[in-house]
Formats: structure tokens, C-alpha cells, sequence
């Protein structure tokens, strides 16, 4: 496919890029995409923001041409390239941008709505699929909150979730939303085994995933690389971080760092000791303790912790100053929080 897209697109560039649109699209589909996915594809191909709306069955999909999932976007605009779902139907894909009609944008809006349409069939319809575990599609209206009962019901399914075991969505750093089912409403296991890097939601009725999911995306923001300049957990669970939940509300990547946040940079800017052995103290149940994790003489820890509280400007030693300590660290974290684009609902 790769070089009878090459070959053509040397004689015809239209005609080579439209292979190009058709060949994306089919790897999606083959994939098994869910809905966001496939309007991030139209949006970024088409390089305008892409929407799918279906009152019908609740679904409201907004993507920029970043690539970010935004729901918000105003009206529709009169002008605007749009397809329907069903011939004859009214139209529900919509690419951001004035027509005429033709081009690469309109291979891509025809692919995306055949796309969506094959999706919607699939995990709304009355299709069956031969691998329910491998299907993010149904994961994804699983985890939509918008999406009716009864599709939920029928894409938990189709994961060979029962009504009657909890489960618990997981967001990992780079990867779809993951849903697994658990023994118990308070198992933690193993943290989330092979997904790396990720949060994970509390073990909920299969009905209740959304809510799971949107905690498993706040406790996501407050794990870590685990290297010496982002050190910090790899996993961390919802069901733990308690009040600092909300703080995840109040803060965001965008918004002005607070000064003990500054401070904080500026320690870590100065030394590349800084971030771990900071996070180290703030976590560790003495500066004894700290040291022996660090594998570092206490006086050598203390001389390091004279150093850091003089660009923090505050001290350490004492259990006010770990406080605020570990609050700037978090605080930090949630700032620097600079993931891939979700993937999920």
C-alpha cells in the first residue's frame, strides 16, 4: 500500500493523499478505534477542528486540531463540511470549515463518517465482535457517562464484565483507558500491571465506570516518571489521595505557579540532586531514614538540606516545613502535567 501510494502520489498528489485518508482510516477501523479516536483522525487530517454530534444517542465528540478532545465549540456553522451518518439522514461529522466541497477534506469526512458508522454499528448496534477484550471502542462507551444504559450494559457485555462484579477503569500515562474486573469492591492487586505508568480508578458497579474513570484521570496527574528529576510514584490510586483530590480541581498545567511551586523549580534548576532528594524527605519517615534511602551520609543529607532550604527559602527539618514541602511537590506535579492527549472519554 505504502508504495502504490508513493508511485501515485509522484503522477497525482490529490489522488496520492486520498489513499493516504483511505489507508488511515482502515488502520483505525482494523484496530478496532473508538469514536474520539476517529474524530481526532478527521480533525487532524483535515487540519480543522472535527465534530460528531448523534442526539440520538447522546454523543457529542469535539476535537481540535491539536488533536484535544474539547466538547465545547459553540454552534454549528452553515457553512461547515458535515455528512450523515445514514444517507438522507441529517448530517452528524462535521469538519470546522467552509467548503467547497472535494478535495482531501472531503475523503476524509466520507471516511470518517463510513468509520464512525461502522463503530456505532458495532458497539450500539446488534453486531457481535469475536474479541470483547481487545475492544477499546466498547471500553470507551463504557466509560462515556453520556452514552445510554443500555449501551453500556451491552458494551460491558460485550468485556466479559458481569452486572454483578465490580471493575475499575484505568488511565494509563500513554495508552487507551483500560477497565478490568476486580475481585473485590477494595482490592488494590498489583498496581496496574503491564500498563506502566498510570492512575487507577476505585473498583465500582460496571454502571458506574465513568465516575472511576474520572478518578483514575486525577490520580494519573499525580504519578511520576520515577527518574532522579521527576521522581514521585508510578501508580497511584484514587481511592488514596483523599482531600488532595481536590486540589487536582484548583490546579492545572496552565495555570500561574504559586511561590512555594517557584521556589521549588528553582531548587531543582540549581541542583540535580534537588528532586529526589527533596521528594525523598518529604516522603520519608525521619532525615535518618531519608539518608539510608539515599544512600547518603546524614551529614552529607544535611549539608544538602541547608542548601535546598536556602532557594526554597523555607525549612525542612520541622514536620510544618515537610508539609509544605510535599503540598509545593504536588502542586508541582499537577503543573508539569503535560501528557499525551487522552485517548479516552
Amino acid at each position: 500500500m505504502k508504495e502504490l501510494v508513493g508511485r501515485l502520489a509522484a503522477l497525482d498528489p490529490d489522488a496520492g493523499a486520498a489513499l493516504q485518508v483511505i489507508a488511515y482510516f482502515d488502520r483505525l477501523v482494523e484496530g478496532r478505534a473508538g469514536l474520539e479516536s476517529l474524530v481526532r483522525g478527521a480533525a487532524v487530517l483535515a487540519g480543522c477542528p472535527a465534530r460528531l454530534v448523534d442526539e440520538e444517542r447522546g454523543i457529542r465528540i469535539r476535537v481540535g486540531t491539536d488533536g484535544v478532545r474539547r466538547d465545547e465549540g459553540g454552534l454549528v456553522g452553515s457553512g461547515w463540511m458535515s455528512a450523515p451518518l445514514v444517507a438522507g439522514a441529517a448530517p452528524a461529522v462535521w469538519l470546522e470549515c467552509d467548503g467547497p466541497p472535494g478535495g482531501v477534506r472531503a475523503m476524509v469526512l466520507e471516511r470518517t463518517a463510513a468509520a464512525v458508522r461502522d463503530v456505532l454499528e458495532r458497539t450500539r448496534g446488534r453486531t457481535p465482535v469475536a474479541d470483547p477484550a481487545a475492544d477499546p471502542a466498547s471500553v470507551e462507551v463504557l466509560l462515556d457517562a453520556r452514552a445510554p444504559e443500555h449501551d453500556r450494559w451491552r458494551a460491558a457485555g460485550r468485556l466479559g464484565l458481569r452486572q454483578t462484579a465490580p471493575a475499575r477503569a484505568v488511565a494509563p500515562w500513554d495508552g487507551p483507558p483500560v477497565v478490568e474486573a476486580v475481585t473485590s469492591p477494595v482490592a488494590r492487586g498489583p498496581a496496574a500491571p503491564g500498563y506502566g505508568r498510570a492512575g487507577v480508578g476505585p473498583a465500582v458497579p460496571v454502571l458506574e465506570l465513568p465516575s472511576s474513570w474520572a478518578a483514575a484521570r486525577t490520580a494519573l496527574r499525580f504519578t511520576a516518571a520515577g527518574t532522579e528529576q521527576d521522581p514521585g510514584p508510578g501508580t497511584v490510586y484514587a481511592e488514596e489521595l483523599g482531600g488532595l483530590a481536590l486540589l487536582a480541581e484548583a490546579v492545572g498545567p496552565a495555570d500561574e505557579p504559586i511561590p512555594d511551586v517557584r521556589a521549588l523549580e528553582r531548587a531543582i534548576a540549581s541542583a540535580p540532586w534537588a528532586a529526589v532528594t527533596l521528594h525523598t524527605v518529604a516522603c520519608a519517615t525521619s532525615l535518618r531514614a531519608a539518608a539510608a534511602e539515599l544512600h547518603l551520609h546524614h551529614s552529607t543529607l544535611q549539608d544538602r538540606l541547608a542548601q535546598a532550604e536556602h532557594w526554597l527559602g523555607w525549612p525542612v527539618h520541622e514536620a510544618h516545613g515537610r508539609l509544605r514541602l510535599q503540598l509545593a511537590l504536588m502542586v508541582w506535579r499537577l503543573h508539569r502535567d503535560q501528557r499525551p492527549r487522552s485517548t479516552g472519554p
